[in-house]
């Protein structure tokens, strides 16, 4: 099975220094990558800006902004069986990146913000046969959002978190199946959860065909 995973944030810059981002570490789904790989499976790792290696023996296609994430998805996902959409991709872009660094004035600057596009609601469109997870990262109200971006990108599953697993080894998780149906919330190592995710997909694959 070849299965493209997403990880770590994006960054959208408005000069050449200067970027709009979010503290994700990436680590959620370079352990899942590794685990599919562990599994046998081909992986492409799609991976932001991060500190942490990769693992060994995939495809690590590094990107920087959610345009560059947006063109390296595109073009893998036609290969593959399935996706594991972790990456924290910003919502929103500067309308335009200046070519130089701004000076400091002392006075207010405005920037004007376009949304990115939603790379698993766009893929789930298409996806046809192929399987689809995302992430849903929320700190309010969290079943009632990760049902609605479940039926919004077209997911088989979502697994949702919080804040405070950014940046840690351990998790606390909840999934959420097409069916409507939650595991209910459990906390593991990220590896462990990693591994329960790829054999969740490996049983969706499975019955999909």
């Amino acid at each position: 099975m070849r299965i493209l995973v997403t990880a770590g944030p994006t960054r959208e810059y408005f000069d050449t220094v200067r970027f709009i981002s979010n503290p994700s570490s990436g680590k959620m789904g370079c352990l899942i990558a590794e685990q599919a790989k562990k599994r046998h499976h081909d992986v492409d790792l799609v991976l932001g800006p991060v500190a942490i290696q990769p693992p060994a023996g995939v495809n690590v296609v590094s990107v920087t902004s959610a345009r560059e994430m947006w063109d390296a998805c595109v073009g893998v996902f036609e290969h593959c069986d399935a996706a594991i959409f972790t990456a924290a991709v910003c919502d929103y872009r500067p309308s335009r990146k200046m070519n130089h660094k701004l000076q400091k004035r002392a006075q207010d600057r405005h920037i004007t913000l376009l949304p990115t596009r939603d790379i698993a609601a766009s893929l789930g469109k298409i996806k046809q046969h192929r399987i689809t997870i995302g992430f849903a990262m929320e700190d309010h109200d969290h079943h009632a959002h990760a049902e609605q971006k479940l039926r919004r990108k077209n997911c088989d599953a979502i697994v949702l978190n919080g804040p405070e697993n950014v940046g840690s080894d351990d998790a606390h998780v909840e999934i959420l199946s097409s069916d409507g149906q939650w595991t209910g919330p459990f906390s593991q190592s990220k590896r462990g959860v990693a591994d329960r995710i790829i054999r969740l997909v490996e049983t969706l694959v499975l019955n999909s065909v």
